[in-house]
């Protein structure tokens, strides 16, 4: 039987489209996919992500153990974030998730929501040497993700804390809508955002303050849908359709969290040096789709007879009106301009590498 989030009475009300999704019955869409991208992406959405899972990393081991665990480095200053891959021996993706630190022994990694249940089993199976404890507070915490230009704006009206100083990528803890809360600027959609983590019972409170204050603002409630659109559109890859177990960093161009320059002994290591030392068969590429048509995760790519790869994610870029896809394809076909065709029920749909991002107007702070 599928969870719900602490908000799924409030998704009811506003008439969501409620599908089950990892586990937990998620809004899909509530006015449209389309009509609550353009929003994000000219004024500001609210997001939530309650379904994502949070595992608290503690202890005088916690900088060691998680980079043993993780490709990114986690000795990172307190009130800064990272991105970063978890691998398994073989180079592929256990999953991709971002790692705040809280404090100097203390860490908050926040995984994917459908692999909760696997990305638990993994962490707890490698704490062995590590002076270390680790708790699932998946279950006990609401988040509640507000993006667009005007994420600020709203922010600012429930928080006394000085948004101006707080960059991408870094977190402070305090309150929010009058609630204890980490509050983060990060997000997932090319947008300026911050994302808050409260309490469970906290979450109809924080939701309820976003809308009513972000109301000037024409704030709309945003569904996975659009929240899937708005990160194609950026580029940036989801878990379960363009990076998995079968995918390295390295081949998903995923390079840059992988610290091969330094001389910690992650999980994956020796297979992902080899790789890049010897160029991975095949890379993560974007698309754009110039012949008509929309091409889907898992759709042959062809040149000519020959297959040179699969689409993974593909959709409409409601900000730019035309076809855009990632998609793995051959090493040797992975350069800009190189042109190919998309096999979609018989039918070639022709398409063209392109640079990723797609779209690159965002308000996202760096």
């Amino acid at each position: 039987m599928e969870k719900k989030t602490p908000l799924f009475e409030k998704h009811k009300a506003l008439g969501a489209d409620i599908q089950p999704f990892a586990g937990y019955l998620m809004p899909i869409r509530y006015d449209g996919v389309t009509s609550e991208h353009m929003a994000v992406r000219k004024s500001v959405g609210a997001f939530d992500l309650s379904h994502m899972g949070e595992f608290r990393v503690n202890g005088p081991g916690a900088t060691a153990f998680l980079d043993h665990l993780l490709t990114n480095d986690a000795d990172v200053q307190p009130g800064k974030a990272y991105y970063s891959t978890m691998c398994y021996p073989d180079g592929g993706i256990v999953d991709d998730l971002i790692v705040y630190r809280v404090s100097g022994q203390e860490y908050l990694m926040v995984v994917n929501a459908s692999n909760i249940e696997k990305d638990w089993a993994w962490v707890e199976s490698h704490m062995t040497g590590f002076d270390v404890t680790i708790e699932d507070e998946s279950d006990e915490t609401a988040l509640v993700a507000i993006q667009g230009p005007r994420a600020q704006a709203v922010a600012a009206k429930l928080t006394d804390a000085p948004l101006d100083t707080v960059g991408y990528y870094e977190h402070f803890s305090g309150t929010f809508a009058g609630v204890p809360a980490l509050v983060a600027r990060t997000g997932y959609t090319g947008e300026d955002g911050f994302e808050i983590y409260t309490r469970s019972e906290n979450a109809e409170t924080v939701w309820d303050a976003i809308m009513a204050e972000g109301k000037e603002f024409g704030i709309v409630p945003v569904g996975l849908g659009a929240r899937d659109t708005l990160r194609l559109e950026v580029g940036y890859p989801l878990y379960g359709n363009d990076i998995d177990h079968s995918v390295t960093p390295i081949e998903a161009k995923l390079g840059w969290v992988v610290k091969l320059k330094t001389d910690k002994e992650f999980i994956g290591r020796e297979i992902l040096e080899r790789q890049r030392d010897e160029k991975p068969a095949r890379n993560l590429v974007g698309l754009s789709v110039t012949g008509k048509g929309f091409p889907r995760h898992g759709t042959p790519l062809f040149q000519g007879d020959r297959q040179v790869g699969t689409v993974t994610s593909g959709s409409i870029a409601p900000a730019l009106n035309e076809g855009v896809c990632l998609g793995l394809v051959e090493y040797g076909v992975r350069k800009n301009g190189t042109e190919m065709e998309a096999e979609v029920r018989g039918k070639r749909i022709a398409v063209k590498v392109v640079s990723i991002p797609f779209y690159s107007n965002g308000s996202r702070k760096s």
